[in-house]
């Protein structure tokens, strides 16, 4: 018998008004870091980096008037520890109306953690192309990195314990906009 993990809420980290400010910060540094949008677009990964990524272009578009293109990716089929979710896995496509190759892909995801979901998401868009560069924007960076990988666009750096988990939340998934950090108790 395996033993049941609960989550009680540790603290509110973040509330709705201050995730937009964030990702309205983020927006602009974006802007800031990227002055010819021709070839950027910015690329949701499943689940919570999609809303965030849609919260992102709104806001570049509000304030620019540039319109990036917005694609989705889901990377479940390219973790590292896959026999863990199927026998026989099936890919699921990505929701990108463009071409990834020669553009600079900015990945967008809500927390960044061991770094194994960035990687996935990397291996899955250069098996849809070349992209001439990949960036990463994330609202969280928690540490505990298994790999290499560090944010280009950070929302909030939260040092956590293993025993901590990062929850966002935002309207269009969940009925509410905040970030949460709960503790793991068995």
């Amino acid at each position: 018998m395996t033993d049941k993990i609960t989550l009680k809420t540790k603290v509110q980290l973040m509330d709705e008004a201050t995730v937009q400010r964030t990702l309205m910060r983020l927006s602009y540094e974006i802007i800031e870091k990227n002055p010819d949008t021709s070839k950027l677009a910015l690329v949701g990964i499943e689940t919570r980096g999609v809303p965030m990524a849609e919260i992102l272009r709104n806001n570049i578009r509000r304030n620019t008037g540039i319109e990036l293109p917005l694609g989705s990716i889901n990377i479940k089929y390219y973790r590292d520890d896959l026999e863990k979710i199927a026998d026989n896995p099936q890919l699921q496509k990505a929701d990108l109306p463009f071409s990834v190759d020669g553009m600079h892909i900015i990945l967008v995801d809500d927390v960044l953690y061991t770094g194994r979901t960035v990687r996935a998401a990397i291996e899955a868009l250069f098996d849809l192309g070349r992209p001439a560069k990949v960036s990463l924007a994330v609202l969280v960076d928690r540490g505990h990195r298994e790999l290499p990988i560090r944010p280009d666009y950070v929302g909030k750096n939260v040092p956590t314990s293993n025993n901590e988990v990062i929850n966002v939340h935002f309207n269009a998934s969940d009925g509410l906009t905040n970030v949460e950090i709960k503790e793991k108790f068995s």
